[in-house]
């Protein structure tokens, strides 16, 4: 091969000496972040079967209003408003998803993850990217958007609370003093967990907690913060795993209410 046509092989999108199979992860990511989009859209628009007895979707929580036709549940403010434009579907969701959305879409592991899958960007280690011209990073729009990602870590930090406020009740339904226990509450319950543990194991929180002081030894406040960021770092070092787990276990804990909802499966009762 003369050498220009080497040169036009090694520039030809794809072209690497790599023997292994390089290609898995990112086709295993496409497949897996796309369908979880796929689903959570069109669960999301649904607007009906978000909820069965002290259940509730975590795609729906907080519960701000009842869509139109559902009977009342636990919502904040009632009745569905009518400022509500005609055009739009009225479900809950709409009001609630765009917030762990924006959290997930700036998240510094799902940035590698869907640049690498999704715009082939690059697509692998050693590997030629599609070409590009005037290319800027995350200094434009709309990439310039994921520097928000340490403000919408405040807002994955309050549904925390929210989700595990909604496990309570889930536990109680009948009552504080009485306690049941189904196979959803324990759904919810993993599902509330894995997302605590993927919102606690976030870069800028760790930044924001411990990552921007030089010292940790200049008071017993400054210590105890260095402890927090030690547990904030070894959670840190599985991010990659609290993300992949807690996004399959809240589409199955949507999945799970909405089907217990429409009475294709039953809810276990094991206390």
């Amino acid at each position: 091969m003369a050498n220009g046509e080497a040169a036009v092989e090694a520039a030809r999108f794809g072209a690497t000496d790599r023997r292994d199979l390089w290609w898995v992860g990112p086709l295993a990511t496409f497949l897996g972040l796309g369908g979880f989009v796929v689903y959570s859209t069109w669960s999301g628009l649904q607007a009906a079967h978000y909820a069965w007895g002290s259940y509730l979707s975590p795609f729906y929580s907080p519960l701000l209003f009842d869509a139109p036709g559902q009977p009342p549940g636990h919502s904040w403010f009632g009745a569905w408003p009518g400022w509500w434009p005609g055009w739009l579907p009225a479900s809950p969701a709409i009001l609630i998803l765009i917030f762990p959305a924006s959290f997930r879409a700036t998240c510094y592991y799902y940035r590698k993850a869907y640049y690498r899958s999704f715009f082939v960007s690059p697509v692998a280690c050693a590997v030629t990217s599609l070409p590009r011209k005037g290319y800027g990073g995350e200094t434009r729009f709309p990439f310039i958007l994921q520097n928000l990602h340490r403000y919408t870590m405040f807002a994955a930090l309050a549904f925390i609370v929210i989700l595990w406020s909604d496990v309570v009740l889930a536990f109680t339904r009948h009552g504080p003093k009485d306690y049941v226990v189904g196979l959803g509450t324990l759904v919810l319950l993993a599902n509330t967990t894995l997302l605590s543990l993927y919102t606690f194991s976030c870069h800028s929180l760790r930044h924001l907690i411990g990552g921007h002081l030089d010292c940790f030894s200049t008071c017993a406040l400054v210590k105890a913060q260095h402890k927090a960021w030690q547990a904030v770092s070894r959670l840190n070092e599985h991010h990659m795993l609290w993300a992949w787990l807690s996004l399959f276990m809240v589409g199955f804990s949507d999945l799970y209410v909405r089907l217990v909802s429409m009475g294709i499966w039953n809810d276990l009762k094991i206390l």
